[in-house]
């Protein structure tokens, strides 16, 4: 039997790593998975693992308000040290490019602890976008030993940079592990997501998320000032869960509080969050996950960053990139809210992005691993 210590503080982080950590725990003569949270971001963390029934055996409990990258990074690393003392761990298991995923990381190395690292490969090839995570990612691919890459151009970023290419594996992403079970059981109604009074279903609903920390101030006002533009149509609902950060909290209550058509809910768990992106019209984001996961529902995605790690989907055709700048956000809503065939061209249900079978993958090649 092999101990797997799975270390994630994160929701994106708990969404991708759910389908491995259940596959795990479904292979008990194989693998003793123990899972150990560090709670980078609490709340929005605990709806995932209410979601997925997942217990955490370690919870470090670290989040602080308005905590800066420098108290999260020492908190987080030096909270993994009795950790990995106590488990003892065959392998560490990190994922994506938060602080959790780099502290993660170099716990493993100090401690001589093989390192796998699930999503790896991604670069936008900009270390300030997004920032810190494409800083957190390269670090992390110097500290890893087994890197599980999604797709044959993250792959590829790694060989570029060196990695033997024995050390990589193209397994498809997690992500779309969790987001087609997760839609298949609501179609199948053996889930059931919150009652969703948001919907107007006389109208084209858009689904907004924005929260990355490149963004923070001038960037947000002019993207809150383009969904307010938006807003004016009388064909449209936007309906944006707002993520916690007072950064993004203030200038969403400039922009679009009062709105018409607007609609600012608190942050949805799991299950509602794709429950409602797979009844949506369109999709505006600058989340990662939602770049993935918005082609695999068929929905066109437009991406408010000027660079993107995931650049498949953008060259299928099914997300485009429109960065902070509030014409182009209108121009191309606009676009797919009144061309239907454009709409169309972008809205095939197509994902570069994997089968959902990327954790039983990933779960042979940690079982075949020879340190």
């Amino acid at each position: 039997m092999r101990t797997v210590l799975l270390i994630l503080g994160t929701r994106p982080e708990a969404i991708k790593l759910a389908p491995l950590i259940s596959h795990l725990k479904s292979r008990p003569a194989e693998f003793r998975a123990v899972v150990c949270v560090t709670a980078q971001h609490r709340g929005m963390l605990d709806q995932v693992l209410r979601v997925f029934r997942i217990q955490p055996d370690y919870d470090l409990d670290l989040m602080l308000p308005g905590q800066t990258l420098f108290q999260s990074t020492s908190r987080i690393l030096a909270g993994l040290e009795p950790v990995f003392d106590a488990v003892q761990p065959d392998i560490a298991i990190v994922q994506g490019d938060t602080t959790t995923t780099l502290c993660g990381a170099l716990a493993g190395f100090y401690n001589n602890v093989p390192v796998a690292h699930v999503e790896a490969g991604l670069r936008s090839g900009d270390v300030r976008q997004p920032f810190p995570e494409e800083m957190n990612r390269v670090l992390a691919s110097r500290l890893t030993t087994l890197h599980f890459a999604a797709t044959e151009s993250a792959a590829d970023n790694l060989r570029k940079e060196g990695v033997p290419p024995g050390s990589i594996l193209i397994t498809g992403n997690t992500g779309i592990d969790a987001v087609l079970h997760v839609r298949d059981e609501l179609e199948r109604g053996t889930l059931t997501a919150q009652d969703c009074p948001y919907l107007d279903l006389s109208k084209k609903n858009i689904v907004v998320t924005a929260h990355r920390r490149e963004s923070f101030g001038a960037g947000f006002d002019r993207i809150c000032a383009a969904l307010a533009r938006l807003s004016r149509r009388d064909d449209v609902r936007i309906i944006y869960p707002v993520h916690p950060n007072p950064n993004v909290l203030s200038a969403v209550d400039r922009h679009l509080r009062g709105c018409p058509n607007v609609l600012l809910i608190d942050p949805l768990d799991y299950v509602s969050f794709v429950d409602l992106m797979r009844r949506a019209y369109l999709l505006i984001t600058d989340s990662g996950g939602i770049q993935e996961e918005g082609p695999s529902l068929g929905k066109p995605v437009l991406v408010l960053r000027e660079k993107t790690e995931r650049p498949e989907a953008v060259i299928a055709g099914t997300v485009r990139l429109v960065g902070t700048d509030e014409a182009a956000i209108v121009r191309e809503a606009s676009r797919l809210l009144d061309d239907s065939a454009a709409y169309e061209a972008m809205a095939r249900r197509h994902t570069p992005y994997g089968d959902g079978h990327a954790s039983r993958r990933i779960a042979d090649a940690l079982r075949d691993f020879k340190p």
